[in-house]
């Protein structure tokens, strides 16, 4: 019972976001009200303060509104930008759906890559449910873990599924595309980033090396830090404060922001 209500609001929320209703979108106008000191309160304000050309790159889209911190943002504000989401079958059923009624906002069935071409992601083969495509990745040891670590077998449990006992069908392959930062701001025309917005389980300093921050400068920077090994960690905190932003770790994410723009001290300075 409790998983079919789940299942039920899950859906005509997302329906309700797809149609721009006003009931979601009047919520997030009028109501919405983060706690002060959050990612959430500083999106918010930022998002304000930039206003209608706002603009935004997402890596790792999937579903576009489960998990997804920006989502209340984009449809409230109505943002500009690019959201990449490789996975087609989530593409397809999720996010282009969502965002068909924003002009200024383009879906791309893509990944983001050093440069344009063709790569190899791995994904759970055996369900398409959020958590299942959330954990799709280019770094198989990475799925690999999730396994191991017993977080399939959780997940699986509580969503009343079981993982096959043919271990071919645990993980699998496909093919998609990519394409370069280059590439991407100049088919979209985009000359400046607010917000470069990561998720691409333990992919994610990869794709801040991809973006050419020290090129491109993204005003604000936000990626997950979960998956990345210490080391990793480190040297993307050096590349960012090198590249003249401001940084803080707030769960399993990471925000940086560009020094000279900081005016959220009751945020980052904490």
């Amino acid at each position: 019972m409790k998983k079919a209500l789940k299942s039920f609001f899950s859906s005509l929320r997302f329906k309700l976001s797809a149609s721009d209703s006003f009931l979601f979108t009047g919520y997030y106008k009028r109501f919405y009200n983060p706690k002060p000191g959050t990612l959430e309160s500083t999106l918010s304000a930022y998002s304000k303060k930039v206003g209608e050309t706002f603009t935004v790159v997402q890596v790792g889209a999937n579903d576009g509104i489960n998990h997804d911190p920006i989502h209340k943002f984009i449809k409230r504000d109505r943002w500009n930008g690019v959201l990449l989401e490789p996975q087609k079958y989530v593409f397809d059923q999720f996010l282009s759906k969502l965002y068909k009624n924003h002009p200024n906002l383009s879906v791309l069935n893509a990944a983001m890559g050093a440069e344009n071409g063709e790569a190899t992601i791995y994904k759970i083969g055996f369900s398409e449910a959020r958590w299942a495509t959330g954990l799709t990745t280019f770094d198989r040891p990475t799925l690999e873990k999730a396994f191991t670590s017993g977080h399939v077998q959780r997940k699986c449990t509580k969503d009343n599924t079981s993982i096959p006992t043919d271990e071919s069908k645990h993980i699998v392959e496909e093919k998609v595309r990519i394409i370069s930062s280059a590439s991407l701001l100049k088919e979209y025309n985009i000359s400046k980033v607010d917000l470069l917005m990561i998720d691409t389980e333990g992919f994610d300093y990869e794709i801040i090396k991809f973006f050419q921050i020290e090129i491109n400068a993204p005003q604000m920077i936000i990626f997950e830090h979960s998956h990345l090994s210490e080391v990793d960690y480190t040297e993307c905190i050096n590349h960012l404060k090198n590249n003249g932003y401001d940084v803080k770790k707030d769960g399993p994410n990471t925000a940086a922001i560009k020094s000279e723009l900081n005016e959220y001290p009751d945020y980052f300075n904490q």
